[in-house]
């Protein structure tokens, strides 16, 4: 049984090397919701996420003889990361086994800190399996993801600094994936202030620990799919729930869309790059997922690597669905000057043209007739009804995409 002197000694193993993260206020959303919101920034930690600091302690604690022997582990990324640090820092040999789809940018991250890589599986349990077979032949050290005691201790660290700073603290927001981080933390917390609730949140896409908590037994998912892949996680260990089942009060979920939503919010009101996993508990308050009223809370945004592609594709949709993108697909006859008298409604409306391609070839236009397929920059709900009205003012067809 981990107990809170095992965390306060991770706490000790990780001085000087792990970085204390940023605890600020989010003024955004407390004036929103009139209480005291706050953020832990560990998208900010050395390596992008939490897992630093579970790998390390784990790490840490190996005898130098099974150390230098090299370690091994499976991870959707940010676990990968924190191992082939801490391994790096050691001077030993990683071998860090992922899903074939981890985003790039984690598995650089990997390698820059001179771990061997092997990309294999569908999702981290594939993964996970392989790497467990690998261990077993080639006699090297696993370090777990979350069902490690020295890895929940180390991850546990974070309620510490937290409750440090603010203890009289109501409620803790935790992502919840394996387990591992809302297990260690609620731990610690609970130590320090019995009073304290402790919420968990799960993708919709990966709800097993939600319906393992409300089972009382362990129930995994029957399939895993999430932008989230930080906690995309389909099977429940045991051990794990039965640490959530005695210390964590509440778990809810947020959706793919949600989960977006945060993404975009902390990116453009709080200058915060995060990913999926690491904006779930900021998507739970946003969308009123716990009870938030004249209360003093903490959302762990527990990592930032983020995929650039993915980024990109949140960063567009948002501003389709926020009204700050416009985009249509308009029929015009194929005749000099069209063109130019279609740009020039546009620019009657004060809308910018960001992006515009020509069809003429499509079988579904008419003899003379050509769409374009049109991207707008455009400043609200209202400004686009103008837009769709000038359009049929002047006898244009067209869609809105």
């Amino acid at each position: 049984m981990i107990t809170f002197s095992d965390i306060e000694e991770a706490k000790r193993n990780l001085e000087n090397v792990v970085q204390k993260t940023p605890l600020t206020k989010a003024p955004f959303l407390s004036k929103t919701f009139n209480s005291e919101i706050y953020l832990k920034k560990e998208n900010l930690q050395l390596t992008g996420s939490f897992k630093l600091r579970g790998a390390f302690n784990r790490i840490a604690k190996l005898d130098k003889r099974r150390r230098d022997n090299g370690v091994v582990a499976a991870s959707a990324g940010n676990h990968a990361q924190g191992v082939a640090f801490s391994a790096q820092y050691f001077n030993c040999e990683a071998t860090i086994f992922m899903p074939e789809a981890t985003p790039l940018t984690k598995v650089s991250g990997v390698k820059s800190y001179g771990a061997n890589v092997v990309l294999t599986g569908e999702n981290f349990d594939e993964a996970y399996e392989a790497s467990l077979k690998f261990c077993e032949e080639h006699n090297k050290e696993f370090i777990h993801p979350f069902a490690d005691d020295e890895v929940i201790a180390g991850q546990g660290t974070i309620a510490v600094e937290i409750l440090e700073k603010i203890p009289d603290l109501k409620q803790l927001i935790v992502p919840i994936g394996g387990g591992g981080l809302i297990s260690g933390i609620a731990i610690a917390a609970k130590a320090i202030n019995p009073d304290i609730k402790v919420i968990g949140v799960v993708a919709s896409g990966a709800r097993g620990m939600k319906e393992s908590y409300k089972a009382q037994m362990p129930i995994d998912s029957k399939a895993v799919r999430t932008i989230a892949d930080g906690i995309a996680v389909r099977d429940v260990n045991p051990k794990l729930l039965d640490i959530i089942l005695d210390y964590v009060d509440h778990i809810v979920e947020v959706s793919d869309n949600e989960i977006a939503n945060a993404i975009l919010f902390l990116l453009e009101k709080h200058k915060l790059v995060v990913e999926g996993a690491g904006a779930a508990a900021t998507a739970a308050i946003m969308h009123e997922k716990i009870e938030i009223e004249d209360s003093k809370i903490c959302a762990i945004i527990s990592g930032g690597n983020i995929d650039v592609t993915m980024l990109s594709q949140i960063i567009e949709k948002g501003l389709v669905k926020s009204y700050r993108k416009m985009n249509l697909i308009v029929t015009l006859m194929d005749k000099p000057g069209a063109l130019m008298h279609l740009t020039e409604i546009f620019k009657e409306c004060s809308a910018n043209i960001v992006q515009i391609d020509y069809d003429r070839d499509s079988v579904k236009l008419e003899f003379g007739e050509a769409h374009v397929t049109i991207a707008l920059e455009t400043k609200g709900e209202e400004h686009q009804k103008d837009i769709r009205e000038k359009l049929k003012q002047n006898g244009y067809r067209y869609k809105q995409i």
